[in-house]
């Protein structure tokens, strides 16, 4: 059975600083766009998950970190921190191989798989 690829974008707006870092470390915003894409196989229905409910499923997930400050959910809330704490939770919740990709701000992002 071939596997196909489904993504997603969502934006989240939230604070952090980065304690010890010599420009980061006082508190500041970014506006983050966080890309989900699943893999599996296509079903009788003729889709591997309904983008529906993946909108819904990470929304909830996503809620956790918008208008918050990251440093409340994360001790180090670092892209790369925060990337691997969001795979694991929609991981989770939807049960695909899957990978994630948070960009904060423009032109940065970091992107944890799972995906072979």
């Amino acid at each position: 059975m071939k596997k196909m690829r489904l993504g997603i974008i969502d934006h989240i707006d939230s604070a952090h600083y980065l304690p010890g870092h010599d420009s980061c470390g006082i508190v500041h915003g970014h506006t983050y766009k966080v890309e989900i894409v699943i893999e599996g196989e296509k079903k009788k229905t003729g889709m591997v998950m309904d983008f529906y409910d993946i909108k819904q499923k990470v929304k909830v997930i996503l809620n956790q970190y918008d208008h918050v400050l990251l440093n409340d959910l994360l001790e180090y809330p670092s892209a790369e921190n925060m990337c691997e704490q969001i795979h694991a939770k929609v991981s989770k919740e939807l049960g695909y191989p899957l990978s994630v990709k948070v960009w904060e701000g423009h032109n940065k992002w970091c992107e944890l798989s799972s995906i072979e």
